[in-house]
């Protein structure tokens, strides 16, 4: 059966029993409409509930949710399993029957982070096609390994850079840290790699083995303004990583393209990061 993420917003002080209750609820009468509740999610404050729900179809489920409890998703997006896997993790269930990933409790919330190469083209065109990818391959590896040992999951590349989610927004910013530090390998061969990265917080969509959304489009924004060796953060990152010990300066509130404000960057620091 087709897949789907339905999402419940604005659930007011509802609170993660609240839900609970109404998860039991669908699994309850979930036969009788030939649906199956996976899993469910909970992110508070924010009062918003997600459901992962197999269902021959949308009115199927929300048929069952009606009959449940009558709280009705706002939105249903067909997902598709091993993407979702590839962006989530290896996902389980709790004891409340609450989403966990990689055996810690899950929200809806990712850190999504975007690199590339800077001068990648001027490399091709001066000293050659070979060289470059040597350079690209450099990178993935870098970014492989970082992604490794800080739980990122890659979603895909792009050219000459890659695209990457974290359920942590504080390992994310770890692992920007590690492959700006080794990035600076100074006994690797071949010209210097200098790498953006563009960093934020959101709740992306996932669709045709892809993911969406206005915080994909921001940190893939944000990386383009950054410069070679930097690292670019939304205001969203600094304010999650307080109490960690992670320096930000601020950079002043940049106009990015397809943004109608002017979005306040800050940038890490990784020379001297511990």
């Amino acid at each position: 059966m087709p897949l789907y993420m339905d999402v419940h917003p604005g659930l007011g002080d509802a609170t993660a029993e609240d839900v609970a209750e109404a998860h039991r609820h669908d699994l309850a009468i979930q036969d009788q409409y030939g649906v199956r509740f996976l899993s469910y999610w909970f992110s508070d404050p924010e009062g918003k509930a997600f459901c992962l729900v197999e269902s021959p179809d949308v009115e199927s489920l929300k048929a069952c949710h009606k009959a449940a409890h009558g709280l009705m998703p706002h939105d249903v997006v067909e997902v598709g399993a091993p993407t979702l896997a590839q962006f989530m993790g290896t996902t389980d269930t709790d004891d409340s029957d609450r989403v966990t990933v990689d055996g810690h409790a899950d929200s809806a919330l990712r850190a999504i982070m975007f690199t590339d190469i800077e001068g990648s083209t001027a490399v091709s065109t001066t000293q050659g096609d070979r060289t470059a990818m040597a350079l690209i391959h450099r990178h993935d590896d870098i970014v492989d390994e970082a992604l490794e040992r800080f739980g990122g999951r890659k979603v895909k590349h792009t050219g000459d850079g890659m695209f990457a989610s974290f359920t942590s927004v504080t390992r994310a910013v770890e692992a920007t840290v590690a492959i700006q530090r080794a990035s600076v390998d100074r006994e690797a061969d071949g010209p210097d790699l200098a790498i953006k990265i563009g960093l934020t917080v959101g709740e992306p969509v996932e669709d045709s083995a892809d993911l969406f959304g206005a915080s994909v489009n921001l940190a893939a924004r944000i990386c383009a303004h950054a410069q070679g060796g930097q690292i670019l953060a939304s205001g969203t990152v600094r304010d999650l990583a307080i109490g960690k010990s992670i320096r930000f300066t601020g950079r002043g509130a940049i106009g990015l393209k397809g943004f109608p404000d002017p979005v306040p960057l800050y940038e890490v620091a990784w020379a001297d990061s511990t």
